[in-house]
């Protein structure tokens, strides 16, 4: 659905009259488009102490094509715009080493470019024992939460903790953050730890070769993702309720894919899926995205049994009955050794909302099923993780009463909704076989949503 106040104050007569008046006036985000190159403009890099990422995080960018600009150039008034700073705070182990983050951030952000990109990368604090060294740490959070609500023209600011070992598989998320896959991704934290990525990386179709399936695939956020896995070169099976075959076939033969009929509620479903692996795409599954849910929103006073039941029936516990089939390993059409789980959670689940505790509940219940599983496959090189998208345009938010459709849109950070595209590029990174160490995580959508914020 148009924006129609975005339209508006980026017209020539709505930015002035949006000017005079003192309106906010959102950037329309720079989104993946394949070919385009990482970062428009150079990046900058920058440490505290030691900083023993950067050699990583250069490797990676260099690889990706983007050019690296030295900090005193940086700061030179008449220097070209910049596409992002990097700064590699994972040596901080004093509030002393703090200026130093201050110190780097500084010149670099009046230098910004629009839709740029600041990157922190830190250590878990919970791998500290010091209290000063978990405190230095830990304030990294509040350093980019506030500068991600500080910034404009569309620039985002994320946080990446790299655990003991994690530094083999920082590219994958470095690429992801700094490129406009990450459009709607600000002010986030994520934990990357050890991994070992599957071989060489095709930057343009890293899912080359890999079997996705997909369940809600006939429209909206499930059908924006089969069409970025099959651009990413993924072969997707669509899956989705039999009632929406029509879109559902459309989508399929749109991505080059197989669709599948399936009620994810019924008891065999994840045998379904697996024997529709088998018969048509080969012995194995690469990648399995659980995005089907449903909402039954009243209060939860006015809530019954069935009501209730239905939500989480679809949302959660189809979930738990598919991944018991799609990981034995000796099933035929189940997911191969080093494959890739993600679900579709909410920031309802992170925050709740009121209407909704059925649906707050099961959006939470996946997180907790995510953290459990991720522990329980780590030993197979497979990932659990799930995406938490907030205010996302669709035809249920467009349904949605103006006044509450304008809250949701202004009240994060980038003060617009996001597209169904960005929830998609953040399951297609999470899906990509050289993320090996991010695992047991939740990656919010949302722009930096004000709402458990």
């Amino acid at each position: 659905m148009s924006d129609r106040y975005l339209d508006l104050v980026g017209s020539g007569l709505g930015r002035t009259l949006a000017a005079r008046l003192g309106l906010p006036r959102p950037t329309p985000l720079r989104r993946y488009a394949l070919g385009q190159p990482v970062l428009e403009g150079p990046a900058v890099l920058a440490g505290v102490g030691a900083a023993p990422l950067l050699t990583r995080v250069r490797d990676a960018l260099e690889h990706a094509g983007v050019q690296i600009q030295d900090t005193a150039a940086a700061s030179d008034e008449g220097a070209a715009r910049l596409g992002a700073v990097v700064v590699d705070a994972s040596a901080a182990r004093t509030v002393g080493d703090l200026e130093a983050v201050r110190a780097a951030l500084v010149p670099t952000l009046k230098r910004l470019g629009s839709c740029a990109r600041v990157l922190l990368l830190g250590t878990p604090p919970a791998q500290l024992t010091a209290p000063a060294e978990a405190a230095t740490q830990h304030a990294l959070e509040g350093i980019v939460r506030s500068v991600a609500k500080e910034l404009r023209e569309g620039a985002t600011a994320n946080l990446l903790l790299v655990a003991e070992g994690g530094e083999t598989a920082l590219a994958a998320p470095v690429r992801f953050f700094l490129s406009a896959r990450s459009a709607y991704v600000d002010g986030q934290v994520l934990q990357v730890g050890p991994g070992a990525p599957q071989g060489a990386v095709d930057l343009d179709h890293p899912l080359a070769g890999k079997v996705a399936v997909v369940t809600g695939a006939a429209r909206g956020i499930g059908a924006a993702i089969a069409e970025v896995l099959a651009r990413d070169g993924a072969t997707v099976l669509c899956a989705d309720v039999p009632a929406a075959g029509d879109s559902l076939a459309a989508v399929a033969n749109r991505v080059g894919g197989t669709a599948l009929q399936l009620d994810i509620t019924t008891p065999d479903a994840g045998e379904r899926i697996a024997a529709h692996v088998a018969q048509r795409h080969g012995q194995r599954l690469d990648v399995i995205v659980h995005n089907a849910g449903i909402t039954r929103d009243k209060l939860l006073v006015n809530t019954d049994a069935d009501r209730w039941a239905s939500v989480l029936a679809v949302n959660l516990e189809a979930q738990l009955r598919i991944n018991d089939v799609l990981l034995d390993a000796t099933r035929e059409g189940a997911l191969a050794d080093g494959g890739r789980v993600i679900s579709v959670s909410s920031t309802s689940g992170i925050a709740g909302n009121r209407g909704q505790a059925s649906y707050a509940a099961s959006k939470a219940g996946v997180i907790g099923l995510v953290q459990a599983l991720s522990a329980q496959v780590a030993g197979r090189g497979i990932t659990v993780n799930a995406v938490a998208p907030g205010f996302i345009e669709t035809e249920m938010t467009a349904r949605m009463p103006l006044g509450t459709r304008e809250v949701g849109r202004r009240i994060n950070s980038l003060g617009q909704g996001g597209s169904p595209v960005d929830v998609a590029e953040a399951i297609a990174f999470l899906a990509q076989p050289d993320n090996a160490g991010v695992t047991g995580q939740v990656l919010r959508v949302c722009g930096q949503s004000m709402i458990g914020a």
